[in-house]
């Protein structure tokens, strides 16, 4: 297959197999609220296969950092509507990524009286809040019955993504935040059937797939995942318990027929990742990680050798809202400015030059 070739994903037909990773940008007014700005940034990059959105947060408690929008009221649904309806009408695929941050906040951030994780276990290290920085609370940890209403957000976050005009909704379960800080047996340390096992472990994760997949049909869910990436605490070094922990989880997901699989991996073409999308066997999309870009001829590659049916580029698609065209042309790219990246306004977010410019 080629990297420009058309693919199914579930019920979204993309034209091209470079997907825009998800990406945070911190450029949400205090509300929530995604604005015109961020509008005009995702429908430049219209061109791309695929758009995933920056992590959404599906609950006031939930939100992660500063900038970030939400998809709990109506002024942010109306908000993300205008991003919707602007990426569509240059032609573009956009899906939400839905993410609730656990315990990677601060109560300086989220406005609320606790920030939430699996267990009462802290990050070891420092949160940057509007009031500066300060070391990250120890969490709440959340009981049975609350993992039902944490559930319930994301299900009530998804079919107001969609209400709003997205093609589809991804769960976020990967980079240490509170899908993510499930699955591991240093973040997880519970003794209920949410703990313990790695198919205990896996089990919340798939209950929220499970259930965001019957409100708005499975064929618009994706999941993203980043097995022993060991990042914000969530620590997966046991490779044994990796492998049971995410086969169990892939397992239990793959009988919905979810839109795709996404894997932020360094070695998407090794044998934890190709395993995992045996397993899922439907659209798998692979991310090389983070601290490297991926190149054309990486990414190419993968899909012609068959290892990933699409690719997720992050930097690529911040400096280049033509990479498509680039990638397909053969020209020179831009450089990503990362001193803009968490920055606020249009500079470093929509003033990178295009081709035709």
């Amino acid at each position: 297959m080629d990297i420009f070739s058309p693919l199914d994903v579930g019920d979204i037909e993309i034209p091209n197999r470079v997907v825009m990773a998800p990406l945070t940008r911190m450029r949400a007014d205090a509300d929530g609220v995604p604005g015109d700005l961020i509008a005009e940034h995702y429908a430049q990059r219209a061109g791309l296969g695929l758009i995933i959105t920056e992590g959404t947060y599906p609950s006031h408690e939930s939100k992660g950092y500063p900038g970030q929008p939400g998809i709990v009221t109506d002024e942010q649904a109306a908000g993300w509507k205008k991003v919707v309806d602007k990426v569509h009408a240059e032609g573009g695929r956009i899906v939400m990524q839905l993410m609730n941050a656990g315990r990677v906040s601060h109560t300086d951030i989220t406005g609320t009286d606790r920030i939430v994780a699996p267990s009462a276990v802290a990050i070891d290290g420092e949160v940057h809040t509007p009031n500066g920085k300060t070391t990250f609370p120890v969490p709440h940890a959340l009981t049975t019955e609350e993992l039902a209403t944490v559930r319930d957000e994301f299900v009530a976050a998804a079919r107001r993504a969609i209400d709003a005009g997205f093609d589809g909704v991804e769960v976020h379960s990967a980079n240490g935040y509170l899908l993510h800080e499930f699955l591991s047996p240093v973040s997880n340390v519970r003794t209920d059937e949410y703990g313990g096992s790695p198919e205990a472990r896996a089990r919340f994760v798939i209950e929220v797939t499970t259930a965001v997949a019957a409100e708005v049909g499975a064929g618009r869910v994706g999941i993203r995942l980043s097995p022993a990436h060991n990042i914000q605490d969530v620590v997966e070094t046991d490779e044994a318990d990796v492998r049971a922990t995410y086969d169990a989880l892939v397992d239990g997901i793959a009988p919905l027929g979810l839109s795709y699989l996404s894997v932020l991996h360094q070695d998407p073409e090794g044998d934890l990742v190709q395993n995992l999308r045996s397993r899922f066997g439907g659209p798998f999309i692979v991310n090389s990680g983070f601290g490297k870009i991926t190149t054309r001829d990486e990414a190419a590659e993968m899909v012609s050798s068959d290892k990933a049916d699409a690719v997720a580029v992050g930097r690529p698609a911040i400096a280049n809202p033509d990479l498509v065209d680039r990638w397909r042309g053969g020209h020179p790219e831009n450089e990503p400015n990362p001193a803009t990246f968490y920055a606020g306004g249009a500079e470093g977010y929509t003033d990178y030059p295009r081709l035709s410019a």
